[in-house]
């Protein structure tokens, strides 16, 4: 049986989702096995997000105006499955950092707190009932656990491959448990132990955004077990993409990408890179990889995309600044 002495902290990263935020920290409220905190990081939110948390009872304070710093502050809530008291720590930061700024804040602070499991997930999912419960049954056998999860037309999503080298991971029967062995991560949901934390680090800022956790998932894996776990614990409140072309495996073109996420795609890819090389496990095969991937995001763009000019531009500014070295926030990208 899980032993509630182990403290666990959900730390959630938001930004101007203020009404998917509710909902998802309803959700971490109504665990039957309770979280004893939740980081909240709030990326400086402009859709009046503090306001709304306010009129919610979840602080009782609003933070200062016209921040230099991030301000923290600690409220008391209760779980709405038994009434135990959740200490909700809020974070407003003083600028967006993006989602890899604000795990990297998060993880950070929960951290040095003395959390003994932090649990991290964007604003737009939300766990199930039993979602801490059932993933820590498999706490005796990694040190990091993914969970499976759904969409709101309950279609299961499924991301078990292996990110490098790519080949599907294969399922693993230990302690009656039965999982995946993977080598990367996803911020959807993924629990990780702080011990496993004091080896890898913090979540690294320099991605702003796109792959910030796929590596987070892979240091993981280095350092010591990474799972998948078959059992959905997770809503992802959207419904799945429609795919308007059958030749969209052929561009890797999602139908909603914008030109910035595409920007943040490209020039991540070569900070992949570097990570991947000081574990020795970039090889020629994997600069072909990079070489197929950026051909065909490109060719994906001539041929789909409306808004090809704009989307070339950010194409090519990505392909620059990742050669360059050009991480954080792009000042291109307003």
């Amino acid at each position: 049986m899980e032993n509630k002495k182990e403290t666990v902290c959900a730390v959630v990263v938001t930004y101007n989702r203020k009404k998917l935020l509710l909902e998802c920290l309803e959700a971490i409220r109504k665990q039957t096995r309770p979280v004893q905190g939740i980081y909240l990081i709030d990326n400086a939110s402009a859709d009046g997000t503090p306001k709304l948390l306010l009129e919610k009872g979840y602080i009782k304070e609003l933070p200062p105006e016209n921040l230099t710093e991030p301000w923290e502050e600690e409220f008391e809530i209760k779980n709405l499955t038994d009434g135990e008291v959740i200490k909700l720590h809020y974070v407003r930061m003083h600028e967006n950092t993006g989602g890899a700024g604000g795990f990297h804040e998060g993880v950070k602070r929960a951290y040095k707190k003395g959390y003994d499991w932090l649990w991290l997930m964007d604003d737009d999912v939300k766990p199930l009932k039993e979602g801490l419960k059932t993933m820590l049954k498999y706490k005796s056998v990694a040190d990091c656990i993914h969970p499976s999860w759904q969409y709101l037309n309950n279609t299961k999503f499924n991301w078990e491959a292996r990110y490098f080298p790519i080949k599907k991971s294969k399922k693993v029967a230990q302690q009656g448990l039965s999982f995946k062995v993977i080598n990367y991560g996803c911020f959807e949901g993924m629990l990780i132990h702080r011990k496993l934390v004091k080896k890898i680090g913090f979540p690294d800022p320099k991605f702003f955004i796109r792959f910030d956790d796929t590596i987070y998932g892979f240091l993981a894996s280095k350092a010591g077990r990474n799972i998948y776990i078959d059992e959905v614990c997770f809503i992802k409140m959207r419904m799945p993409l429609k795919v308007k072309s059958r030749f969209l495996w052929l561009t890797s073109i999602r139908t909603v990408e914008n030109e910035i996420r595409l920007y943040y795609e490209i020039r991540n890819r070569f900070l992949i890179i570097k990570y991947l090389k000081q574990y020795n496990v970039f090889s020629k095969c994997g600069y072909l990889h990079t070489v197929v991937y950026l051909l065909r995001r490109f060719l994906g763009i001539i041929l789909f995309d409306k808004n090809k000019f704009k989307k070339i531009q950010y194409f090519f500014r990505g392909l620059i600044d990742g050669i360059q070295g050009n991480y954080g926030k792009c000042e291109f990208c307003k």
